[in-house]
């Protein structure tokens, strides 16, 4: 049992390498992470977040200490082992003397000072039924406590994913609302240059003024919301930042929003959720561990068999010599029997305690089937969710072109005297618009996908790098 935990944590330092390496190690100039100083991919961030996460961190500290509860529950189906031994000494006159018909042998003493020591080996062989239960629920124990590390290690990966997205996304927002600025402060410029010639009025120039105000805070808000996405990210990927870094965490994320197209159908994304989803798994072995906890209680309707055997050394009790040459007259020899212990009446104990673990059973297959309708629910709005993000992805393909033609046209309108100021700057409003929904539906897009490959029960790190 220990080399299998080995071998699985082993596996799980394996497992953050296998999809591409990536390096760890502290820079030698600066207190900053390798991983910091250079562009950090999506991959390379589920990576990280697989070794330094404290969520994951702590699941491997749980996984460890269920190997404490399965060498617990296999104990009973093991031999023990015992040894002892002892030393007294009384005070010659607390002894009492056995008494005697006739005067006792001259120099007849009854020994004061008293040792012993021993070892016995005791083996249940028969335990009415919870010998065998013990081996199976270690088994399954080991088996549960797999599923539900697992378990938190997709969850952990779908935060990071989403995080890395949300980060993304910000970061697209910025570069939206910089070229609306840019856009808007030539418009500006463009202006003042008119009305210094003569040829708009001041008007033109406030309306430009305002419009280029009205759009500054969107960038501010931009800025922040790409600061906060680091920060969140940093903190998913385990890393303490240092308390020196409040204004732009040095984060450099290389990878993109996509739209890498994803087929899936929903009846059998549902049946891949329930044949792979770890949450099922842990509650099948709960279900399993339930039903031999009322094998254990109703043991205590049997009798209970015990062999053992064991070695014993002692000194004489009584001697003729002098009391302290007793400790040297040892007598020594093995002992070994059976035994048998049956609980006739207990009180109702066993009975109670079979309710519960019946009772307990019940719960555990109720809870089965509940957690198999969620995850059903889950699948079927992770689709839902990904077929909508699909469609509105779908449906801006042309916008920003398009906007970008309207925004062209209405200049040439406004330079040729058939169009009006306003009309550049609708143009220029929508084109923003039309920018930032389109980052906005490739993040939407990205993390529904992200969402139904989890709903399915699909391995986060390797989706990740199938979809770079």
């Amino acid at each position: 049992m220990t080399s299998f935990f080995r071998v699985v944590l082993g596996g799980v330092a394996f497992f953050c390498l296998i999809a591409g390496q990536t390096g760890f190690a502290q820079t030698a100039n600066t207190n900053q992470p390798d991983w910091m100083t250079r562009p950090l991919s999506l991959l390379d961030a589920l990576n990280l977040a697989l070794k330094q996460n404290a969520t994951i961190l702590k699941a491997k500290n749980d996984l460890a200490a269920s190997y404490g509860v399965i060498v617990q529950t296999r104990a009973i189906a093991l031999p023990q082992l015992s040894a002892n031994g002892q030393y007294k000494y009384t005070q010659p006159s607390a002894i009492e003397n056995l008494p005697f018909s006739l005067p006792p042998p001259e120099g007849f003493q009854q020994a004061n000072q008293n040792w012993n020591a021993g070892f016995q080996l005791v083996q249940t062989v028969y335990g009415g039924g919870k010998l065998m239960a013990a081996v199976r629920a270690a088994r399954l124990t080991k088996e549960q406590a797999l599923a539900q590390y697992q378990t938190t290690i997709q969850d952990t990966l779908l935060s990071t994913r989403t995080a890395y997205y949300d980060a993304l996304l910000a970061r697209e927002q910025i570069s939206v609302h910089e070229a609306s600025v840019k856009l808007l402060q030539n418009e500006l410029n463009d202006q003042q240059r008119r009305y210094k010639a003569g040829t708009v009025p001041r008007f033109n120039v406030l309306r430009a003024e305002v419009s280029l105000a009205n759009e500054k805070p969107l960038l501010i808000q931009a800025r922040n919301s790409y600061r906060i996405a680091k920060n969140n990210l940093s903190n998913l990927l385990g890393y303490n930042l240092p308390r020196n870094v409040w204004e732009d965490v040095p984060l450099d994320l290389s990878d993109a929003l996509d739209s890498t197209p994803y087929q899936v159908d929903l009846p059998s994304a549902i049946a891949r959720a329930l044949q792979n989803r770890t949450e099922l798994v842990a509650l099948r072995k709960t279900e399993q561990l339930q039903q031999l906890n009322i094998v254990n209680a109703r043991s205590g309707y049997k009798p209970t068999v015990q062999v053992f055997a064991g070695y014993n050394w002692f000194n004489a009790q009584y001697a003729i010599t002098p009391p302290p040459l007793a400790l040297n007259q040892e007598f020594q020899g093995y002992d070994a029997g059976a035994q048998l212990s049956w609980d006739i009446f207990d009180g109702l104990l066993t009975r109670g305690k079979v309710v519960q673990a019946r009772a307990d059973y019940d719960r555990s297959k109720n809870d089965l089937e509940d957690e198999t309708r969620q995850i059903e629910l889950q699948v079927r709005t992770a689709y839902s969710d990904f077929v909508e993000a699909n469609e509105v992805l779908d449906s801006q393909k042309t916008v920003q072109a398009e906007a970008e033609e309207a925004l062209r046209e209405a200049r040439a309108r406004f330079d040729a005297g058939t169009g009006t100021q306003l009309d550049v700057l609708d143009a220029e409003t929508s084109l923003t618009q039309a920018r930032n929904t389109n980052a906005q539906a490739l993040h939407d897009y990205d993390t529904a996908r992200a969402k139904l490959e989890r709903a399915i029960g699909e391995d986060m790190v390797q989706t990740a790098a199938q979809n770079p």
